[in-house]
C-alpha cells in the first residue's frame, strides 16, 4: 500500500499531476476537490458543518482505503507549514496509512505565481473544481492566499524519507509524473 500526497499551492498542478500519475501506475486518486465540490452543494465552504464533514469524508475514505488490497492512493490538498493544525491533519492521514504499513511519499510542487494564475484559468481545472469557475472571485483568493498562507516548507522541514519538491513552473503535469513515477519506483 502507497499513500502519496501531493501539496502545493493552489493551481499548482497538484490534480493534474495526480490525473498523470494515475495513467502510468495502479493508483486511485483523491484530488482535495473531490470531496469539497460535493459538500459546496450543500454547504457554504465557510460553515463549521462543511469543515467538520469533509474532514470526516476524507478520514472515513483513507481508514477503508488502507485496509483494502488497492495498491495505492494519491491525495492532492494544500498545506499551510505556518499552522500547527494543518501539520497535524496531514500527519492524522499518514498515520492512518502508516497504522496498515503502507508506504508514505510527499510530493511537493511550486510555481511562480504568474504560471498559477494561468493555470487558474484552464480548462480542466474548472471541469473538476467547478467552484474555481468564478475566475475573478479564484483569482483574488489565488492571490490573497499567497499573502496569508505558506504553502511550500522550507528546505529540510519535511522530514519524510520519501520526499520530493519540484518546481514544475515550465514543466508539464506528464513530465511531473513521471519524475515521480521513477523518483520513487512506483
Amino acid at each position: 500500500m502507497k499513500f502519496i500526497i501531493i501539496t502545493g499551492p493552489q493551481a499548482v498542478g497538484k490534480m493534474t499531476v495526480g490525473q498523470e500519475l494515475i495513467k502510468i501506475t495502479n493508483l486511485k486518486l483523491l484530488h482535495n476537490h473531490m470531496t469539497i465540490e460535493m459538500l459546496t452543494n450543500i454547504f457554504d465552504y465557510s460553515r463549521e458543518e462543511f469543515r467538520k464533514l469533509n474532514e470526516e469524508f476524507r478520514i472515513r475514505i483513507f481508514e477503508e482505503f488502507s485496509k483494502s488490497d488497492e495498491e495505492g492512493i494519491i491525495f492532492t490538498t494544500t498545506w499551510d507549514f505556518d499552522d500547527e493544525e494543518e501539520w497535524n491533519r496531514i500527519y492524522k492521514y499518514i498515520q492512518i496509512f502508516k497504522e496498515n504499513n503502507a508506504k508514505i511519499y510527499i510530493i511537493e510542487l511550486e510555481a511562480d505565481i504568474e504560471e498559477r494564475l494561468k493555470r487558474n484559468k484552464m480548462e480542466n481545472r474548472l471541469l473538476n473544481k467547478p467552484s474555481k469557475r468564478n475566475l475573478e472571485w479564484s483569482e483574488k483568493d489565488l492571490l490573497k492566499s499567497v499573502e496569508k498562507y505558506r504553502f511550500n516548507s522550507k528546505e529540510n522541514e519535511i522530514k519524510e524519507n520519501n520526499y520530493i519538491r519540484i518546481n514544475n513552473t515550465n514543466v508539464g503535469a506528464e513530465t511531473v509524473a513521471k519524475i515521480i513515477k521513477e523518483k520513487f519506483e512506483l
